[in-house]
């Protein structure tokens, strides 16, 4: 956070000597201010400290902000009459490299513990928007700025490493753990049924022995009106033989 606290210096030194719109020029100052209440709150829940005494010390690092880069606008316009742009280009590359390192930092942690952790992707994705809005903001602008361009994407892109690497070590396992889990049950499932199918093919099979005994054999079966009656009439003689 204090990267991008310092980073909202040049890059709003920068917005200003380029003549970008109001809503580019309050930008860095909304992301100073943002950084340094954030950052001063680690102070005031993990090391204790007291209300006054953080409003005291983010209140004295903020005025040097705000001093230096009103020193810097003024120097920069100063230098732009001379012809010499220079010093912008180096604000905009000292705003790039600040603001990159503040993200960088995450991919570090993620090499490390191999997951994306600390980190809000509720905060990446707003963060993301509000980079891809004022890469609009740029593009429209009068004259196009490759270098403002350039400040804006290089975050962009780097959030969405962050996106991605969430995706790969983060929802890729969690999907996999809820497969695993639903395939488990279901086998779980199966096993629990496969007694009572046994149990039901043993009464099938007992029910058809039965049956197979109650009917008759196959010369019963098989036998028509007329061999029965044939059989009687055969049956017949042989008594008037004897």
């Amino acid at each position: 956070m204090l990267l991008w606290a310092c980073a909202g210096v040049p890059l709003g030194a920068y917005n200003i000597a380029s003549n970008f719109n109001i809503a580019l020029q309050i930008q860095p100052q909304i992301l100073t201010v943002l950084s340094l209440i954030t950052w001063i709150q680690c102070y005031h829940y993990d090391d204790k400290w007291g209300v006054l005494r953080c409003c005291a010390f983010v209140g004295c690092i903020g005025a040097i902000f705000g001093g230096v880069e009103v020193g810097l606008v003024f120097a920069l316009k100063a230098a732009q009459r001379e012809d010499r742009h220079w010093p912008v280009t180096l604000m905009g590359v000292v705003s790039t490299v600040l603001l990159s390192a503040g993200v960088l930092r995450h991919y570090w942690d993620i090499y490390v513990h191999r997951t994306v952790r600390g980190i809000s992707f509720i905060f990446v994705g707003i963060d993301a928007a509000g980079d891809v809005f004022s890469l609009v903001s740029v593009f429209f602008q009068p004259t196009l700025d490759v270098l403002g361009m350039v400040i804006y994407a290089t975050e962009f892109v780097l959030w969405c490493g962050v996106f991605a690497c969430g995706g790969y070590f983060n929802l890729a396992p969690w999907i996999r753990q809820k497969v695993r889990s639903r395939r488990q049950r279901r086998e779980e499932t199966s096993i629990d049924l496969a007694p009572g199918q046994g149990e039901g093919d043993d009464g099938v099979d007992i029910a058809n022995d039965v049956n197979l005994r109650q009917v008759p054999s196959s010369t019963s079966v098989f036998r028509t009106p007329s061999s029965v009656l044939s059989e009687r009439m055969l049956h017949q003689s042989s008594r008037q033989d004897d």
